[in-house]
């Protein structure tokens, strides 16, 4: 079995939404002074590699420490995305490519290849996003969750957040800002997507791994090609 972190350090130095504070890592405690160390650590709960959830933006949408760990967890999919252009949408038929596997994933990821604009002015720019009807196609094949490598799967002052909301009414996390997708050698693979535990959980930074096997791979091969 093959290991890819798909998640982007926190840094103090890292990009943020605009409009949102950088993390702030405080050293409280030294070796030298208090004889172990400790990090005060301060940040918004949709910094970096994060997780969205439903109450992100529902009134009685659920938060992240509500649901089920199960939600974070299952067959993944990766979409290739990275021949549409900047500013361009991800649409149904990119997404007709992947019809076998799709029925067996839990979790898509779109591949556009923008985390090579991590920490450039032009992260925040006009990335790729899906189109509403690919999240409404996902929505109503039960999918549990959808991530993407750029910063949001709507365009940065998108009223209303069409992407967003489809998604989340149907129960689904978003996953953004995710990192080294092009270190996946196969186009599906086993998805662990852990939010950070805390109580009322809008969104969280998340730490999410990849897995790759042989046998996930011959499970899917003859329905991707």
């Amino acid at each position: 079995m093959r290991s890819i972190d798909l998640t982007h350090k926190i840094t103090e130095q890292m990009p943020v939404f605009p409009g949102s504070a950088p993390p702030d890592l405080h050293k409280v405690c030294s070796l030298e002074r208090d004889g172990f160390r400790e990090t005060l650590l301060s940040l918004h709960s949709h910094t970096g590699t994060h997780m969205d959830a439903p109450a992100h933006l529902l009134p009685r949408g659920k938060t992240l420490d509500q649901m089920p760990i199960e939600q974070f967890v299952g067959p993944g999919l990766l979409v290739d995305c990275q021949n549409i252009p900047e500013g361009g949408v991800i649409g149904m038929d990119r997404l007709s490519l992947y019809d076998g596997a799709l029925n067996l994933a839990q979790f898509v990821l779109f591949y556009t290849g923008w985390d090579k604009h991590w920490g450039k002015p032009s992260y925040y720019g006009s990335f790729p996003v899906p189109d509403p009807v690919v999240l409404r196609h996902l929505a109503a094949l039960g999918k549990k969750g959808v991530g993407t490598d750029a910063p949001s799967i709507d365009p940065i002052g998108a009223d209303p957040l069409a992407c967003h909301k489809i998604a989340l009414e149907a129960q689904m996390v978003i996953l953004e800002n995710l990192a080294n997708l092009s270190d996946l050698c196969q186009s599906v693979f086993t998805l662990l997507a852990l939010p950070l535990h805390y109580e009322g959980a809008d969104g969280a930074p998340a730490r999410v791994l990849a897995f790759e096997d042989d046998v996930a791979h011959s499970l899917f091969y003859d329905l991707i090609v």
